[in-house]
């Protein structure tokens, strides 16, 4: 695929939690090149979706437990399993036509809340089966300041212009969401909200339940991680510069847990960390609350995406789930860019390409891929 639109790309990114210091809240606001850019890949991935760099991260101990907590605690994998998910898009404005598609803002409802969303559809008649569709988990923005029609406007248009409809879902507490926004990664409720959204779609008119995908940037690949262990109808997953990783992993490459002192323990205070220990001294609790343990149910197909100079979330992350999922037999491939930013802005035609073209071979295509 060719990207010949010159993309005004204008985001709000960040974390809940920095690379640099736990207590600090980041920003980012990037722009993706007005030109095409076209660098040598610092990997490439084979037909087998096995990448042919090699990784210098360091793998966390994998910890052998039974993952099933009784009863559930609120932040486990095995808790998102037990809960029902389903809804129906409401459409609540039309925001007309925007080249080969339409713009809807729609809700439906999560766990007692009325959430929000941004949905376009392809103009043309759908497939005798329905359109593909990807769910979009966009990174983390301050929720004061979140809109749900700003923001990853070129990422949008890439897909939606290609033949997908898309969803985003805003978050509890984004926009107009009803809810309180909380921490992702020590929360469940904005996964929930995703996995709702995943199951009003499937109700589109002209989508096809048989062929769904997400796309998760940053906090927001935390989040589509998740939803493909609980809904194993997500069969193709994109994750950029994503939070991936066991909770030990976040301790060991990004949170920095064993130097903490004690102004930044006070930050954690009001944190699980506070309750139930580091994950080095509560092993079983904090796998229990990790997707790692539960790779071996995933049954899609994965890209990953990382800047190697990221500041913002650590290329650790992608490298060490990328060891993991090749363990378990998953299939995923991963691409790294040095020297770019967070947004992989200055690499932004080359990686929506790479993404582009993995949706249009694993969902688009003959049925999706999996295992």
């Amino acid at each position: 695929m060719s990207i010949n639109h010159r993309y005004n790309l204008i985001l709000l990114v960040g974390l809940v939690l920095s690379a640099c210091s736990p207590a600090t809240q980041k920003a980012l606001s990037n722009s993706s090149p007005s030109a095409p850019i076209h660098p040598q890949p610092s990997s490439t991935a084979t037909n087998s979706l096995v990448s042919t760099q090699t990784l210098t991260a360091t793998v966390a101990p994998t910890v052998t437990i039974s993952p099933t907590v009784t009863p559930a605690h609120p932040l486990s994998v095995e808790y998102l399993k037990q809960q029902s998910y389903s809804g129906k898009l409401i459409i609540e404005e039309e925001l007309g036509q925007k080249d080969s598609y339409y713009r809807y803002i729609v809700s439906y409802q999560s766990d007692g809340y009325k959430n929000y969303a941004l949905l376009t559809v392809p103009i043309s008649d759908s497939p005798e089966t329905g359109w593909p569709v990807i769910v979009f988990n966009h990174g983390y923005i301050p929720p004061e300041v979140y809109r749900t029609t700003q923001g990853y406007e070129a990422y949008m248009h890439a897909f939606a212009d290609n033949g997908y409809i898309v969803l985003r879902p805003d978050y509890r507490g984004h926009g107009k969401s009803e809810g309180e926004p909380r921490n992702t990664y020590f929360h469940q409720g904005n996964t929930m909200d995703v996995l709702n959204a995943v199951a009003a779609v499937k109700k589109w008119e002209t989508a096809d339940p048989n062929r769904i995908g997400t796309w998760g940037h940053s906090m927001g690949g935390w989040i589509s991680l998740r939803a493909m262990i609980i809904d194993p109808n997500i069969r193709v997953g994109v994750i950029w510069g994503g939070v991936l990783g066991s909770y030990d992993d976040l301790c060991v490459h990004w949170f920095n847990c064993k130097n903490w002192d004690a102004e930044t323990w006070s930050f954690w205070s009001e944190t699980p960390f506070a309750e139930y220990g580091l994950p080095e001294e509560n092993e079983a609790f904090w796998a229990a609350a990790s997707v790692d343990t539960y790779l071996s149910e995933l049954k899609g197909v994965v890209q990953l995406h990382h800047v190697t100079t990221d500041t913002v979330v650590p290329v650790a992350l992608s490298q060490v789930m990328y060891e993991k999922m090749i363990a378990e037999g998953i299939m995923v491939e991963i691409y790294e860019y040095p020297g770019d930013d967070h947004n992989i802005s200055q690499n932004f035609e080359l990686a929506i390409t790479r993404t582009l073209d993995f949706f249009d071979i694993h969902l688009k295509g003959a049925g999706g891929g999996g295992r």
